[in-house]
């Protein structure tokens, strides 16, 4: 009798705890009036797939990672692009674990980017934040994935390391994740 009140009660103190501050979120701070993408986030003329947006990042915010969170991953990624295997348009490595927010506005070049933060290539091919795009009367998802990670840094990632790569390393280190998701038609 004695085990099972005791048991209950550290299940009970274990919950609190654990669900305290609430849970593990992500957010979409600057979106347009509808909830998705302002012509600033949409992909730029330059790279030649038909839009002419600004390919300037949104902002992005998280609260309650999870206990132990040593660092971040951030993707976003188009399930419905025409390749079969979609299309990641931004992924950064290595946010450290006291930042809740990435800025609007980060550069390929890692301008506004947190201390130690790391952007690796996307599937255009090179690092950096590459906007919404999809075929014009096709209505897309973009996924946005916060990672809390049990590692400080990510084995054998660079600049160049490929979102696949990141994934793995990202999966083999995982606390929790936070997700939302943006659709966009042009």
């Amino acid at each position: 009798m004695n085990i099972r009140i005791f048991t209950t009660a550290a299940l009970l103190a274990f919950s609190s705890a654990a669900f305290a501050e609430g849970p593990f979120t992500l957010q979409f701070d600057n979106s347009a009036q509808d909830g998705g993408f302002k012509p600033e986030h949409l992909l730029s003329a330059s790279y030649g797939f038909g839009c002419s947006g600004g390919n300037a990042s949104p902002a992005i915010s998280w609260q309650n990672p999870p206990a132990g969170t040593k660092s971040f991953v951030l993707t976003v990624y188009d399930k419905d692009a025409p390749t079969g295997l979609g299309w990641v348009h931004w992924v950064v490595a290595d946010i450290p674990a006291d930042v809740r927010r990435l800025p609007a506005g980060i550069t390929a070049q890692g301008r506004n980017l947190p201390r130690s933060a790391l952007q690796t290539r996307t599937d255009f091919g090179q690092p950096g934040y590459g906007g919404a795009c999809p075929p014009a009367g096709r209505k897309h998802r973009y996924e946005f994935t916060l990672t809390a990670l049990k590692v400080a840094r990510l084995p054998n990632i660079t600049a160049d390391a490929t979102p696949a790569l990141v994934g793995f390393f990202t999966k083999a280190n995982s606390l929790g994740e936070a997700k939302f998701t943006v659709e966009y038609q042009r």
